[in-house]
């Protein structure tokens, strides 16, 4: 697995670009803004980007999704919980900061469960609702992109539309905390950190 990653947009979102090897396909994990590292990454190592994935339907991770679209062609997927996020300024936060970030409608909405492949490349989506009702993780074996589920010492918060702490907690415990304790996460928001280290270090989740 190939994985780039960089800070976007004023709330320093984590985008990732993750790619197979052998086939050059991949999927671009939260847009948060169309910032051109995405294209020239895309452009730089031959990459066809075959997904657009969204961990949530916040602002700050689906403000680049048409912009993406508009030249990779790539259809967008999200959970379910947050499909009606993308249409609404009032659902995913932009309007709190002033804002009107709106993307389209999804080309697939996820229940949890599924695998996604990229190339020879292959992900579970873990529903994991807190931060957003339809918050998802992506996992394959030694890597989880987290959204903004867990973050490193920290975890994601609950004050907009649809959070629910004790439902964040209840995910974090229940459905990542099961995993490797070796696996590298990558939050959607900060640096990378282990599910090992959270267990033992996370304060917010005792």
């Amino acid at each position: 697995m190939k994985l780039w990653f960089r800070e976007l947009g004023e709330f320093a979102t984590n985008c990732f670009i993750v790619a197979c090897p052998e086939s050059k396909a991949a999927m671009v994990v939260d847009p948060g803004t169309p910032d051109p590292w995405i294209k020239k990454t895309v452009a730089q190592f031959g990459l066809k980007v075959e997904l657009i994935l969204l961990t949530h339907g916040h602002l700050d991770h689906i403000g680049g999704v048409e912009w993406v679209k508009s030249w990779s062609q790539a259809p967008h997927w999200i959970h379910e919980g947050d499909s009606r996020f993308l249409t609404s300024a009032a659902l995913n936060g932009s309007a709190v900061f002033g804002q009107s970030i709106v993307a389209p409608k999804a080309d697939r909405l996820l229940r949890g469960g599924e695998t996604i492949t990229v190339g020879t490349l292959s992900f579970q989506v873990i529903h994991t609702p807190g931060h957003t009702p339809g918050g998802i993780s992506l996992y394959t074996p030694g890597h989880l992109i987290a959204g903004d589920t867990l973050f490193a010492g920290s975890v994601g918060r609950t004050d907009l539309a649809g959070g629910d702490g004790r439902a964040l907690v209840k995910s974090i415990k229940e459905r990542l905390f099961t995993l490797p304790p070796e696996t590298v996460v990558y939050p959607g928001h900060g640096p990378t950190t282990t599910i090992g280290d959270e267990m033992e270090y996370n304060p917010y989740v005792s």
